[in-house]
């Protein structure tokens, strides 16, 4: 088999085969689909194929909507986040660092909205699986192992703010903590309820002496002498300052709920316990929709949704989910984003206030709709005639 998948059960191998029959439409769009990338998907799954192949589908569905293929040419705004690629563990894998006791994690999130924050995450994944690539031709063997180091050292009340909890239960990672103080217990179980016991299970919780055992994972040429390792800044800083992003405060120049003035075209109040629809019709496939808006008495759930009956009011239910509803802080920083619209019909952009019972919310907003370019129609063209 390729892409040196280690040894298979026969149930395991003729689920492998079974598996690439099932998604062969999906595996023409990709260049990396060897028997190693589907085995990612059915151990994810305990080898279940509806579950793998479902997990598959939605995760191509999710690539296209984010434009995952061209994210590594993304510029992300000029934040001070604590995430940094330097060095290799023992099997080649990339070495993903990520510094929490030095993230200001309310200032991140006065300074960025909340889909950059979510792109900027989307980003390192792409540059690890990229840097997962090189080491593959590096090395002559499949890397596909990323391992992350979570430094925890002055880990405080200040770091589990609401927002962020939140946001860090969307973007689970699975990683070594070390340095981890008392309060890492508490901030660990407000997120590991989201993560699956597989998940859990690849944290690794060092101790004192933590420096020690992390010499088992990573070669100490590999590490910072901060962490234990011997590698340095040219000029002898043990933190590695040149190649690992240490955050720090961010400053209030940079909040932009003290620069953001927009002028938005529409404005609506989204009752406690309700819901707002904004329909939009969309004629035919390759338009882009494109949204801003700010809320005004807390934060509001948005989701994009696909009607399934024209002329008629629809519940969220009884559409079809396009872009999955979340809470969005836009009284603090507003929001914009943008969807690529792949089947016409009419899109409904829904502001969501139906789990707040107490306060209602003041929606200023802006949609447009954005044709496609004449390369798209001429792609069309062709495959219609």
């Amino acid at each position: 088999m390729s892409g040196q998948v280690g040894d298979l059960s026969p149930s395991q191998e003729k689920s492998l085969a079974q598996f690439r029959v099932n998604v062969q439409d999906v595996l023409s769009a990709l260049s990396n689909a060897d028997d190693s990338f589907l085995l990612r998907w059915l151990r994810a799954r305990s080898f279940d194929l509806q579950k793998s192949e479902d997990m598959l589908r939605k995760h191509m569905e999710f690539r296209k909507q984010q434009d995952l293929d061209n994210i590594l040419a993304w510029q992300p705004p000029e934040i001070y986040g604590a995430n940094s690629i330097c060095g290799h563990d023992r099997e080649g894998g990339p070495l993903w660092y990520h510094i929490a006791g030095g993230l200001d994690v309310k200032g991140l999130f006065l300074s960025a909205s909340k889909q950059d924050l979510l792109r900027d995450k989307f980003q390192n994944c792409e540059l690890l699986l990229y840097q997962c690539e090189l080491q593959t031709q590096k090395l002559g063997k499949k890397v596909e192992k990323i391992t992350a180091i979570v430094d925890l050292e002055g880990l405080s009340l200040r770091h589990l703010w609401k927002p962020g909890v939140e946001f860090a239960q969307e973007v689970r990672e699975s990683s070594v903590p070390v340095s981890a103080p008392s309060l890492f217990a508490v901030a660990f179980n407000l997120i590991k309820s989201y993560m699956s016991k597989e998940t859990c299970r690849k944290v690794v919780i060092l101790g004192d002496n933590w420096k020690q055992e992390l010499s088992k994972f990573i070669s100490p040429d590999q590490l910072p002498v901060e962490f234990g390792g011997t590698l340095t800044d040219p000029d002898g800083n043990p933190k590695c300052i040149t190649k690992i992003n240490h955050g720090g405060e961010v400053p209030k120049s940079y909040h932009l709920c003290k620069q953001v003035r927009m002028q938005y075209e529409h404005t609506v109040t989204v009752g406690r316990g309700s819901s707002q629809h904004v329909e939009n019709e969309i004629l035919f496939p390759g338009c882009v929709l494109r949204w801003q808006f700010a809320s005004d008495g807390g934060d509001i759930g948005f989701g994009v949704f696909l009607k399934t009956k024209m002329g008629e009011r629809q519940r969220a239910g009884e559409m079809t989910e396009v872009l999955p509803s979340q809470r969005y802080n836009a009284h603090l920083v507003p929001e914009d984003g943008s969807l690529a619209c792949f089947k016409a019909g009419v899109y409904v952009l829904r502001f969501d206030n139906t789990y707040s019972l107490v306060h209602s919310k003041h929606i200023s907003y802006t949609v447009k709709v954005l044709l496609p370019d004449q390369t798209f129609m001429e792609k069309a063209y062709d495959l219609l005639v």
